[in-house]
């Protein structure tokens, strides 16, 4: 459990420890520092991987569980992207959300408040029954949700920032950052980013790139910003990328993502590109990078890839 996460208290730890202790053989470890739910996750000998927290934990654990290598649960062949596992089945993952956008935990259709995830957990466990998706992988990094690199990485960036000077997250912090960077952090006159796609000719010109592994982008107080319709876990990598950063195209393709639910968004300085296994995102110069929320400094290419069939979860 992530005891910094933006939900969590010692209540919400209580009761899940309360909850599910008659259920499984419970080991509690809380993260001490950036990377711990990676080294937790990847070290367990369990069955069953919990995290309590927000989306970097889920992140690093995630991270973790497919960071195991032959012979201990971990990926077929030892290295990134191969889908499959040999020996023993990795841990299942469970989800309590504690943070401030939970997005990976929504985008599974698991509730937001604390008990009705636990009753959840316990009765996926009860009968024996789960889930098993596909993941996004940015270079090395695994992703449940999304990857970015320009401007959804710089707000991204400045959330941290904020974050660290003592703000809480909150939807009001997030669009603090975003107009703060719209106005004073990016480049909003260079384009510097391009799409490379097998059997395509690059895509230029680009100012920002989102790529989503069929889940919701984000979610605004509840509501789910959708770059495609109907998302899954299982369908490939989706892209969405803007040629232009004027607040009025910025605005009108979240609005559509937000509040139309029958088609993707569309627009002249909007790019949408869907079901990829592979593609590449290069940048004429270092630019912000970020996975699932956590900012990870700057990059000049980055290798998406899709991963089928990655890891199973409580859901």
């Amino acid at each position: 459990m992530n005891p910094q996460a933006t939900t969590t208290t010692g209540n919400t730890a209580d009761l899940a420890i309360r909850s599910l202790r008659g259920l499984v053989d419970l080991d509690v470890e809380h993260t001490r520092h950036r990377g711990h739910a990676r080294e937790l996750a990847e070290a367990a000998d369990g069955e069953l991987v919990i995290v309590l927290g927000g989306d970097g934990a889920v992140n690093e654990a995630v991270n973790g569980i497919m960071g195991r290598r032959p012979g201990d649960g971990g990926p077929g062949d030892g290295g990134p992207g191969d889908g499959g596992w040999a020996g023993a089945a990795p841990p299942l993952l469970a989800v309590i959300p504690g943070g401030g956008a939970n997005v990976f935990a929504r985008g599974l259709g698991l509730p937001v408040q604390v008990a009705a995830a636990i009753d959840r957990i316990r009765s996926v466990i009860e009968s024996g029954r789960y889930r098993v998706i596909g993941l996004g992988l940015a270079g090395d990094r695994y992703f449940t949700c999304s990857a970015g690199l320009g401007m959804d990485a710089e707000v991204v960036r400045e959330v941290e920032r904020l974050r660290a000077s003592g703000h809480r997250e909150s939807p009001a912090l997030f669009t603090w950052a975003i107009l703060r960077t719209h106005r004073s952090g990016t480049n909003r006159k260079t384009p510097a980013l391009s799409l490379e796609r097998d059997g395509q000719p690059p895509t230029t010109d680009l100012f920002m790139t989102a790529i989503t592994n069929r889940s919701p982008w984000t979610y605004v107080r509840g509501r789910a910003i959708l770059p495609v319709p109907n998302p899954d876990f299982n369908s490939g990598l989706d892209v969405f990328a803007l040629r232009k950063l004027r607040a009025t195209t910025i605005s009108g393709a979240v609005g559509q993502m937000m509040f139309v639910r029958h088609r993707p968004p569309h627009g002249r300085h909007v790019l949408l590109v869907t079901g990829q296994q592979a593609l590449t995102v290069r940048s004429a110069r270092p630019i912000a990078f970020q996975v699932d929320g956590d900012y990870l400094g700057q990059a000049e290419a980055v290798k998406f890839q899709f991963v089928p069939q990655a890891i199973r979860v409580v859901a």
